[in-house]
């Protein structure tokens, strides 16, 4: 920093009011007033408890991180591997969105259209190995489908429009619902209540529109033309009445008899609604603690276990078989996982009984339980001992241990000379 002229710092310097990087860029065809890319879900989900209940699965499922993971010789998870597909899921999939926004993007489109793709944007193939590395990748809706094809819509960010077009299966990630039969079918239970909801609220727009729904009986038959016409006339003047009384008062002649017929509504839509929707909460794995966060660890539990992790699975498993080679799935080299906290359900109060248990039996070392809990690790070399520390050290490890430090000390007596 210190070699750097004053002419380079001016050169570097940027502010997002003076500077233009492209100058003079230009769009044509205007802006827009919300954001094009985001996901909507379809009309009859929309403005109902349905999009709700999405919205929350959908973030519960985009709260699990999921990476591309290198594997041991006898497929166990060895280490994070940084490349574009693990940058995507939890970095940043494009110019929009981040690695969790996708997430949710791709979790919330499924649940709402029953299957959606994921579409690597930008891509750099091997040819040798067919590897693919992944530089951005948007969630798509399928029109079309072919025997080995699929029109899917995807959002441009080069042109700012939704754009269809065809791809071939194998290099696009077709992930569909797990609850498709109760999510998705159109006899399933959630389009079911779907349509209960909307006809619910045609009645209360019923309800609302200020009508009386009155039968008015005149004093006289009304056959003829000459009757028929002074009714409507009669008629006419009552609603003028209400119409221009403050209180909505009206008069009427001893003779004629008001019938009002807008009595309360007696069907049972609402106990259809109420129904269906305790089918869906227990086909779908929730409850109405979920919902509004009261749930105890167990229901969680019970939750994650039967409705996320089939959900996440499905997603998982679809990378692994489009994003990554038959060399690499063959060799078990390696691999998508998805990775769920095993401490955001704990109470603090049980901190310390689990840290001392995991500890104890050599599951975790000191330093990976602090980092569990958000504490900063330790720079004592014991803390990164996968060993019980309640336990002394036997004579042979002890003599051991002072072997090492024999050996060091020699050492570095050799390489100063001595």
């Amino acid at each position: 920093m210190a070699s750097q002229t004053f002419g380079s710092r001016l050169r570097h310097a940027w502010n997002a009011f003076l500077n233009r990087d492209p100058p003079g860029k230009i769009y044509y065809g205007g802006g827009y007033s919300y954001r094009p890319d985001r996901v909507r879900m379809n009309r009859t989900s929309d403005r109902t408890i349905i999009s709700a209940i999405y919205t929350r699965i959908a973030m519960d499922a985009a709260a699990i991180t999921i990476n591309h993971v290198r594997l041991d010789e006898n497929g166990r998870y060895s280490e994070t591997i940084s490349s574009g597909l693990d940058s995507c899921l939890n970095l940043s999939a494009n110019i929009d969105q981040t690695g969790r926004g996708m997430r949710f993007d791709m979790f919330l489109s499924m649940l709402d259209e029953g299957v959606i793709a994921v579409v690597p944007v930008d891509v750099e193939l091997n040819e040798a190995t067919g590897e693919m590395d992944i530089q951005s990748m948007r969630v798509g809706k399928v029109k079309e489908w072919y025997p080995a094809d699929v029109r899917v819509e995807l959002y441009n960010e080069k042109t700012g429009q939704k754009e269809e077009v065809t791809l071939p299966k194998d290099r696009v990630a077709l992930i569909e619902n797990p609850f498709y039969a109760v999510m998705n079918e159109p006899n399933g239970t959630i389009q079911q209540l779907t349509r209960k909801l909307h006809l619910m609220d045609v009645i209360d727009e019923q309800v609302g529109a200020g009508k009386l729904d009155l039968i008015i009986q005149l004093p006289y038959v009304v056959k003829s033309e000459a009757r028929k016409k002074q009714a409507l006339e009669r008629r006419q003047e009552i609603e003028d009445q209400l119409a221009g009384s403050k209180y909505g008062v009206a008069y009427t002649d001893g003779t004629e008899h008001i019938t009002q017929l807008n009595r309360s509504l007696e069907n049972n839509v609402l106990k259809s609604v109420e129904y269906l929707t305790n089918m869906a909460y227990s086909q779908l794995g929730i409850t109405p603690e979920i919902m509004n966060g009261t749930a105890d660890d167990k229901v969680m539990t019970n939750y994650e276990n039967r409705t996320i992790e089939p959900i996440v699975a499905a997603a998982v498993d679809e990378f692994k078989r489009k994003f990554l080679t038959k060399e690499q799935r063959d060799e078990k080299s390696e691999s998508v996982l998805f990775f769920r906290d095993p401490f955001k359900l704990t109470p603090v109060s049980a901190v310390a009984e689990i840290a001392d248990k995991f500890t104890r039996n050599e599951i975790m070392t000191s330093n990976e339980m602090r980092q569990a809990i958000g504490m900063k690790p330790s720079k004592d070399p014991k803390a990164d001992e996968l060993r019980n520390a309640n336990i002394s050290r036997s004579n042979e490890e002890a003599v051991g241990q002072q072997q090492i430090v024999a050996d060091g000390k020699d050492a570095d007596a050799r390489m100063l000379g001595y």
